[in-house]
């Protein structure tokens, strides 16, 4: 199989050479300045490349290599707090070569081939061990690594393994004859495998209200944020990033604007883990693809993203993947396929854009891994619509995949209700596989509080509308206790502040203290309608008032409890 060639044709980023006979997703390097390639279809002798770096300059004639091999991460000790570009290259070390502006051709490994790392070994020698299977572990962190013994292992004993410090690359352990080290690569779009897949029925605990209640996303589950510009999307997930119980973040910054990812790149070492009180940034990963780099990285980001997810998930870690946003993923493989000349689907995309979204969203899984531990990855996908058209095809697309909707809305955004999540339009399918869940881990009435209160607001919609045509002193009482209601789930419920020190996060038992406030509030309501009081009274009392306040205070519970006893004494002072 020959493994050179030369350059036959060039458009963008999109080369075609011939003479290197490769397979499909080889990677290979064009031009004289050994740009990094890949190879995304084969006709006769011709090899169609897509490569990942800026192609000005280069013209027929010029030699491609063939590597005969996929393009693949390297995965072990070193990618917790790493910030890397769509092909896994270290930000920080090309900066340190070059400075600011990175040049072509340039390499570096992903990980730091150079630093030791204290091993300490979990089986002894003559322990017979699979592939996948915990070998050892190394503290990287607040996260404890776990080496895991290469996947294409067969169940062999344990020559030897010794504990000490060493670097990736050296030998830790001998397993049926084969040199084991800490580094491991893997092809990025082939999945890694699990053992057994579990049904979707934990939740993803987020601390956010609006999500946790209503639109609950389940571990290994996936979910779609689609929004116009400044709705939210990015500090929704900052605050999904730093609050939800998943041990390790892997955030995927595609496409978006420098300076988006600017403030991702400096707030992020900024957060603070709520759990260890350091830096967030020592359990996450950052991907930085911004919009002026090459398309054909940004094609690739997502699905390194998704193998360092894998490879967390592998260890038994729940892990968060933020893919932000699955638009500019979608308009650069729109731009490859009108450069291959491919039959345009919808508004230019390609045909097999549902194919590739279906393909990145369903490596999400909550399973039983290699080495017999439970892990998950939950992926959040951020959508940016032009204009925040839910119609096009991208966000349509993903909505046949994803279960969970999270509609992002700008009326929300200029009445500064924040998150700014439409409760009317949006939606998750797990709600039913979670019941059982909610029930033994926050209270037997919990779900039918939630139901409760999506019948309440479902009112408020439909009574908007009798009120815009004749006012709302035309409606009966008991509808104007309804409105009253719907306007405290909304402002005191829903309505979270993402940057106060209380209110940024609130646990399941509040959000049900909270919920079960809200209805016993419209329960007494009710019954002071049917002793006779008028719905001016019932709104004006002061508890009202100390509720809206109460979320905000430094002893939240115990001012909730204040509330409950202010809310019985007031009522009683109108015979109920």
């Amino acid at each position: 199989m020959s493994t050179e060639g030369v350059i036959y044709r060039v458009a963008g980023p999109v080369v075609t050479a011939t003479g290197i006979s490769p397979k499909m997703y080889d990677v290979v390097h064009v031009g004289n300045e050994q740009l990094m390639g890949e190879v995304i279809k084969i006709v006769g002798d011709y090899s169609i490349i897509q490569v990942y770096e800026d192609t000005s300059g280069i013209k027929p004639g010029e030699p491609v290599t063939n590597t005969g091999r996929p393009l693949a991460v390297e995965l072990g000790p070193g990618l917790l707090t790493s910030v890397y570009d769509g092909i896994q290259r270290p930000l920080p070390v090309l900066r340190d070569k070059m400075g600011d502006f990175i040049y072509r051709g340039v390499s570096a490994p992903g990980l730091d081939h150079d630093k030791k790392w204290d091993f300490k070994p979990t089986v002894n020698v003559g322990d017979e061990v699979s592939g996948g299977q915990v070998i050892g572990t190394v503290q990287e962190g607040p996260i404890l690594h776990k080496i895991m013994a290469p996947v294409d292992i067969k169940k062999s004993k344990v020559d030897s393994i010794k504990p000490g410090s060493f670097t990736v690359d050296d030998t830790i352990a001998i397993i049926g004859g084969r040199e084991v080290s800490m580094l491991q690569y893997w092809p990025v779009r082939v999945p890694r495998p699990v053992s057994e897949k579990y049904q979707p029925d934990v939740p993803l605990v987020t601390g956010l209200r609006v999500l946790d209640t209503m639109f609950p996303l389940a571990k290994g589950g996936a979910a779609a944020i689609p929004g116009a510009f400044g709705t939210g999307k990015t500090v929704t997930q900052q605050s999904l990033a730093k609050y939800s119980d998943a041990e390790i973040v892997v955030y995927i910054g595609c496409g978006e604007r420098g300076n988006e990812m600017t403030e991702v790149l400096t707030e992020f070492p900024e957060l603070v883990d709520p759990r260890s009180g350091e830096s967030l940034m020592k359990r996450t990963v950052l991907i930085a693809n911004t919009s002026n780099m090459p398309v054909a990285a940004r094609e690739a980001s997502v699905y390194t993203g998704m193998t360092i997810a894998e490879y967390f998930r592998d260890m038994g870690y729940n892990v968060s993947l933020m893919a932000d946003s699955t638009s500019r993923w979608a308009e650069a493989m729109r731009e490859i396929s009108s450069r291959l000349e491919e039959m345009p689907g919808e508004e230019g995309y390609p045909a097999y854009l549902a194919g590739r979204l279906s393909e990145f969203y369903e490596r999400a899984c909550r399973a039983k891994t290699l080495c017999g531990e439970d892990g998950s990855i939950s992926v959040i996908g951020a959508v940016s619509p032009p204009g925040g058209d839910l119609s096009e095809p991208v966000t349509q697309n993903t909505l046949r995949i994803v279960r969970v909707f999270w509609a992002l809305d700008t009326k929300l955004r200029e009445r500064r209700h924040f998150p700014t999540i439409n409760w009317l339009t949006s939606y998750t399918m797990y709600d039913k596989q979670l019941l059982g869940w909610y029930k033994a881990n926050v209270a037997e009435d919990f779900p039918a509080l939630r139901a409760w209160a999506m019948q309440t607001l479902q009112k408020e919609a439909e009574l908007q509308e009798v009120v815009q045509m004749v006012g709302s002193d035309s409606l009966p009482d008991e509808q104007k206790v309804t409105l009253e209601v719907a306007k405290m789930i909304r402002e005191i419920y829903l309505q979270q502040n993402a940057y106060h020190p209380v209110d940024c996060y609130c646990p399941l038992p509040r959000q049900y203290k909270m919920m079960s406030l809200i209805k016993k509030y419209s329960d007494m309501s009710e019954k002071a309608l049917a002793a006779g009081v008028t719905v001016d009274k019932i709104s004006s009392l002061p508890v009202r008032l100390r509720f809206a306040q109460a979320k905000y205070e430094e002893n939240t519970d115990a001012e909730f409890d204040a509330v409950e006893k202010d809310m019985d004494a007031q009522f009683g002072t109108l015979g109920v």
